[in-house]
């Protein structure tokens, strides 16, 4: 043992006793620690024995620490398109919408060139009770006449000979506003009779 190490565990024995008596009498901590100073000057081979003790992470590191640092500046167009997103690709900020239009029946807004979802959904409705309402009437009998779906009130409104030769099927309810007479009108255009394109340069 050398006598270095020797003073030094001396003096570390004192400072615990040091505290202990002080912290048995007061109930307190010391604010300052006395120790020992010894003027030592360190021999050449007690030198060369501590530096040969150190590791290979020590001598690699030394005195600081190695950090991960980028090794070229980040441009200000690069910082900016990995903030906001690239508009050929893909844009990560919000862009308001302007192909939005408000619905003149149920107020509710819907895209520009699509049907409004909440008026569409009444139709959707309207149709199944239409076909569940056929289903009941027809059955599996085979459909030779026409098929008409009359609402309540509508049988006194057209003469007796319109109705002469189909099959009618009755809703129990009025028929909706939206639900117009016309919209089960057969068209009045003749079908064509040849299958010649029209203009007939683009075929």
């Amino acid at each position: 043992m050398s006598l270095s190490t020797l003073i030094y565990r001396v003096n570390s024995a004192l400072r615990g006793l040091e505290r202990a008596l002080f912290g048995a009498l007061t109930g307190q901590f010391p604010s300052g620690d006395l120790g020992l100073c010894y003027d030592y000057v360190p021999q050449k081979n007690e030198i060369q024995q501590s530096t040969a003790q150190k590791s290979i992470l020590e001598e690699i590191l030394g005195d600081g620490f190695l950090f991960a640092v980028p090794k070229h500046r980040r441009s200000i167009e690069k910082r900016l398109k990995r903030k906001f997103g690239d508009s050929e690709h893909h844009l990560k900020i919000l862009i308001p919408r302007k192909n939005l239009r408000t619905c003149n029946v149920c107020g509710d807004d819907y895209e520009v060139g699509v049907l409004c979802p909440t008026c569409y959904k009444t139709v959707i409705e309207e149709t199944k009770q239409m076909q569940d309402a056929i289903q009941q009437e027809l059955k599996l009998e085979p459909v030779e006449q026409e098929v008409v779906v009359m609402y309540d009130g509508e049988k006194e409104s057209k003469p007796e000979e319109f109705w002469q030769g189909k099959r009618i099927v009755e809703m129990q309810k009025p028929r909706p506003q939206w639900f117009t007479d016309n919209l089960l009108q057969k068209t009045t255009q003749k079908g064509a009779d040849t299958s010649d394109v029209k203009p007939s340069e683009l075929a």
